[in-house]
């Protein structure tokens, strides 16, 4: 009896769809899980977001998160310390009757008072009002008249009150001697009130003292005010721009050196 062989079974070339269906699968679970986790991160990060702004009273219970303002570059600045007199006072007469205990301003005390006083112009956006700088004389604090006069008036802007308060609270805590310093351009004025800038750059300068000293509490015996009209500029007269820096009060807070030569130069003594 002969016995029939079976017909060999062709070979099944479709196989590898069964492997390619488990792979893909298998991808497809790796990524909902890796979608879960991230959206699991993504609601403890908002958590934490949201405890931590609570915890510094930035929103309350409940509340969205805030959006979160990154401070340009140019305008980070030290940090100054906190002082308890760091608060600014109000406007009036009573603070000139304050004494508190006094000492005369060091090195680092100007470094101090110059942090102080521009990371407060920072905060109210008045930094073009106003510039600070450390010079051998000692701080000289220059209040721009575009930030404090009108054109041609002695008469301070109310809406610099506040800044003129800020930068006489930085330097009340010390007993060095200061001096209010007026300048103006070269263009001539003559007026009812002002016969020349002389008149005008003196003016603005007794205003100023006259606040500092009656409305917030700086010594009046260690101030001394001058006029120096257009005589004393810090850029040319030739521009715009020129100008513009020259017509200026300074309140120079003078260091213990520059104090002594001072005296010197008022003394009787030869």
């Amino acid at each position: 009896m002969t016995l029939r062989r079976e017909p060999e079974k062709h070979a099944n070339h479709e196989r590898w769809l069964v492997s390619y269906g488990d792979l893909l699968t298998l991808l497809f679970a790796v990524f909902v899980v890796l979608y879960a986790m991230s959206q699991s991160d993504k609601k403890k990060v908002e958590e934490v977001m949201q405890s931590m702004q609570s915890a510094f009273g930035m929103a309350q219970a409940g509340a969205p998160a805030p959006k979160i303002n990154v401070i340009p570059s140019n305008q980070i600045a030290p940090v100054p310390d906190i002082k308890p007199s760091m608060v600014m006072p109000p406007i009036n007469k009573t603070n000139s009757g304050i004494r508190r205990p006094k000492i005369v301003a060091a090195e680092g005390d100007f470094r101090q008072m110059k942090s102080s006083i521009e990371a407060f112009l920072i905060k109210e956006g008045v930094r073009d009002k106003v510039t600070v700088e450390i010079t051998r004389r000692g701080l000289v604090v220059s209040l721009k008249e575009a930030g404090f006069f009108d054109s041609g008036s002695a008469t301070v802007k109310k809406q610099s009150l506040a800044i003129l308060a800020a930068i006489a609270e930085s330097l009340s805590n010390y007993a060095n001697g200061y001096r209010v310093e007026g300048h103006t351009d070269n263009v001539p004025i003559h007026s009812e009130q002002f016969r020349s800038n002389w008149e005008l750059s003196s003016t603005r300068a007794n205003n100023i003292m006259h606040l500092l000293t009656e409305s917030y509490g700086l010594s009046p015996e260690n101030v001394s005010t001058v006029g120096y009209g257009e005589y004393r500029p810090m850029d040319s007269n030739d521009t715009l721009e020129g100008r513009a820096k020259n017509r200026r009060v300074d309140i120079v807070f003078l260091n213990a050196e520059s104090e002594k030569l001072e005296a010197r130069a008022f003394s009787k003594e030869p």
